[in-house]
C-alpha cells in the first residue's frame, strides 16, 4: 500500500522593496543629474531613541551581497544587513509645505519614536 503526499504549496514572498511613482520619478531625476552613474543604497543603522533609522548612501556599484531592486524602471540597492528589516517596504517621495524627502512604509515596524526619526522591529 502506498500513500501519496500532495505537493506543499508555498506562499509568495513579498518583494524586497517597492517604489511609488513619486519615488521613482525623484530617483530618475537624481540619477539623470548630479548622481549620474551612481546607485542609491538603502540600509538601516542604529540611531535614535527607538533603535533603528533608515540610511541612504550613494555608491558607484553594488557591493557583495547587495539586493538589487528594480521597480518602475529604477534600480536601488538594499544593504544585505538590512534586508530582513526592509522586506515589503514601500519607498515614497513626499513634498510638504516646508520639507520634501523620501519616506518608508515598512510593514515590519512595530513602533516609532515620538519625533519619527527612528523605529524598532
Amino acid at each position: 500500500m502506498s500513500t501519496t503526499t500532495a505537493p506543499r504549496t508555498t506562499r509568495a514572498l513579498p518583494p524586497m522593496m517597492a517604489l511609488t511613482d513619486a519615488a521613482a520619478n525623484r530617483l530618475r531625476g537624481l540619477y539623470d543629474s548630479g548622481e549620474h552613474g551612481r546607485l542609491l543604497r538603502i540600509g538601516v543603522k542604529t540611531k535614535g531613541c527607538s533603535g533603528l533609522s533608515y540610511d541612504m548612501t550613494w555608491t558607484d556599484a553594488p557591493g557583495p551581497g547587495d539586493e538589487v531592486v528594480k521597480d518602475k524602471g529604477v534600480t536601488v540597492l538594499v544593504d544585505r544587513k538590512a534586508s530582513l528589516f526592509l522586506i515589503g517596504t514601500v519607498m515614497d517621495y513626499e513634498t510638504k509645505s516646508l520639507a520634501a524627502g523620501f519616506t518608508f512604509s515598512n510593514p515590519n515596524e512595530k513602533g516609532r519614536c515620538g519625533c519619527g526619526e527612528s523605529f524598532h522591529v
